[in-house]
Order: structure tokens, then C-alpha cells, then sequence
């Protein structure tokens, strides 16, 4: 049965990490996961199993996001971001 979680949280990330990280760790995931993060007044979302997505949202260390998830494996999938998100 397709779930679907979303959680708010706080990004903490370091220069270390990058999106390519990211992209390739949450590819096992079958779910749709998308980040949403509202820029100026205006809700941005991006696919973070696209590259060019994460590229445009430009996240940043104490960004405000919104997690959403969609899938078989879906709660799985929304730790796994957050285990990166907020280490």
C-alpha cells in the first residue's frame, strides 16, 4: 500500500556534505521524494531524485524544508533525507 509522510525540519548540513551525496543515497528508494522550501514568499519544489532540482533549490545550512514522501517505502525514505538533513 502507498504511504505518504512529510515532516518539517531545520537543514544542518556541512560544506562537506554535497547534493550528490544526497541524490545517490535516496536512489535505492522507490518512493517519490520531493523537498519543498519557500523562497521570498514563493514555494519551491524540487525532486530530489533530480539532480538539476537539488541544484535549484540552493540549499542551505538553516534552511526551513518541507520533506514529502511517496511510496511503498516511503517512511524509510523520509529517515533516510533526515538522517542526512540533520546529522
Amino acid at each position: 500500500m502507498e504511504q505518504k509522510v512529510n515532516k518539517t525540519m531545520n537543514v544542518s548540513i556541512q560544506e562537506s556534505q554535497t547534493i550528490m551525496e544526497l541524490s545517490q543515497i535516496i536512489q535505492q528508494y522507490d518512493s517519490e521524494i520531493i523537498l519543498k522550501k519557500n523562497v521570498n514568499g514563493s514555494l519551491y519544489e524540487a525532486n530530489l531524485k533530480s539532480l538539476l532540482g537539488l541544484i535549484n533549490l540552493q540549499l542551505h545550512d538553516g534552511d526551513e524544508v518541507i520533506v514529502e514522501c511517496i511510496g511503498e517505502d516511503a517512511e524509510d525514505a523520509l529517515k533516510e533525507v533526515e538522517a542526512f538533513l540533520k546529522p
